[in-house]
């Protein structure tokens, strides 16, 4: 969020995201997938061999000194040779951005992890080696180096200058277009509406302290959906065991194709979960001038509660259903959402602490834990306030909002991106930042070496 204020003030401009579904032949689609394993191999060996210098030499390499490498992989190797020369360097810009984020001690990220094969396949390049062409007011198409025109579902237009691009593939096997395009930044007056204070929960997927009922999200799965989902989960389980006994674990084609019709479920249920999400976000930032929201740890709150064999944890099963309920909900998402969207209609986004919210009571203000009688009900054990538990707390966390709040809009009063898009490095790297003890002790995924032979097995 600062990074970006900076940039608006600085240049005018701003960097925005825009994503279009991707319409590949078939013929496009397999190679789209081969260049993505190629990716993934690129940035494992590239991430190994600096993990190997620093070892043997005490020191860290870039992307500019492995570009070299490149070049002579690209010589050597016909499948390096066959992704566009612009996208593995892109792989190592990234890597540099991870070492960078790593080393910045006001960044939260971990070192730099080697990808698997059932990682998120992804071809990213230079906005200079895509050029898009408008075929009419529903379509466009994209060239793509090596590869040719390809369509897209023009959704929207792209409005700005393209900076890079990413090819992607989810689950199902949809294919995705990124651009990420420099649009003029645009600053909307305060729209003067009255605040709100909102509690995301899981029963209640939000509660707001100017409503008497709870917004809710409809179901993700149908009963008829749930029912095939459990029953394509044990099948899966089924052919996976036959596999191991009959095929040397190797997957046929029936284990893929119930695979992929798992697959194709979750998709739809991420998809009704994010339109739920996107609903909901533009209509706070819409309808108020001031949101306020908890402070959540997501991660510190889904953590699994197995703990260690010398210290095995309780009520495993029951922590995992809890996490499950809220990941479902989305916190962060809706979170990361409301902070780029209430500066565009003029709100202001606010975190409060979340500690006691809700146990609180939104009338005297008062602090007790026997307040909480039930999952439902609060009755204020000091003044006898009595209110639905959830709608309690988010009249809590707008009573929590600073006084002296800042006036202007799309200000927030602390950063909601848990992580920044670019983090920048530190004059000197932290104490110990340069011994990877947690992912460097071991190698690329099946060695090295069958890598190089097969690129898309390991």
């Amino acid at each position: 969020m600062p990074e970006r204020r900076e940039q608006r003030r600085r240049t005018g401009f701003e960097d925005s995201g825009r994503t279009y579904r991707l319409h590949p032949s078939p013929e496009q689609a397999e190679r789209l997938r081969a260049w993505g394993h190629t990716c993934r191999a690129v940035w494992n060996m590239a991430l190994e061999q600096r993990i190997y210098v620093h070892r043997q030499r005490g020191r860290t390499l870039r992307s500019g000194e492995q570009c070299r490498f490149l070049t002579q992989a690209r010589r050597d190797l016909e499948w390096v040779a066959d992704l566009p020369s612009q996208a593995p360097q892109q792989v190592l810009r990234h890597l540099d951005r991870a070492y960078d984020n790593f080393w910045n001690p006001d960044h939260p990220a971990e070192f730099p992890r080697f990808k698997k094969r059932t990682s998120r396949v992804a071809i990213p390049l230079p906005g200079q080696a895509v050029r898009v062409t408008k075929l009419n007011r529903h379509w466009a198409s994209a060239r793509i180096p090596k590869l040719g025109e390809v369509r897209f579902r023009l959704s929207r237009s792209l409005g700005g200058e393209i900076r890079n691009v990413s090819i992607r593939a989810d689950a199902a096997g949809r294919w995705f277009i990124a651009f990420g395009v420099r649009v003029p930044a645009q600053w909307a007056p305060p729209n003067g509406k009255p605040p709100v204070g909102v509690d995301f929960g899981v029963k209640h997927s939000a509660y707001l302290s100017d409503e008497e009922a709870p917004r809710l999200m409809d179901r993700t799965l149908t009963d008829g959906e749930k029912r095939r989902l459990v029953g394509l989960e044990r099948r899966r389980e089924r052919q996976i065991k036959q596999a191991k006994q009959r095929n040397g674990g190797k997957y046929g084609n029936r284990l893929k194709k119930t695979l992929r019709a798992i697959a194709e479920l979750r998709a739809r249920q991420a998809r009704r979960r994010l339109d739920f999400t996107h609903k909901l976000t533009t209509d706070l930032a819409k309808s108020h001038g001031l949101v306020a929201i908890e402070d959540l740890r997501v991660r510190q709150m889904t953590k699994s509660a197995k703990g260690t064999r010398d210290m095995p944890g309780t009520r495993v099963a029951q922590k995992s259903g809890l996490n499950r309920a809220v990941l479902d909900n989305t916190p962060g998402e809706r979170r990361r959402q409301l902070a780029y969207k209430c500066p565009a209609y003029g709100s202001v986004l606010v975190l409060v602490p979340p500690a006691g919210t809700s146990q609180t009571c939104g009338a005297c203000r008062a602090r007790d834990a026997a307040s909480r009688v039930s999952r439902d009900a609060f009755v204020c054990t000091s003044c006898g306030h009595t209110d639905n538990a959830d709608h309690n707390a988010s009249v809590v966390i707008l009573d929590r909002v600073p006084a002296h709040r800042p006036r202007t809009a799309g200000h927030a009063v602390h950063s909601t991106q848990r992580r920044p898009l670019v983090g920048r490095p530190s004059p000197a790297p932290r104490a110990g930042a340069c011994e990877p003890l947690t992912f460097s002790a071991r190698a690329l995924p099946r060695g090295q070496q069958e890598i190089i032979r097969n690129p898309r097995s390991g």
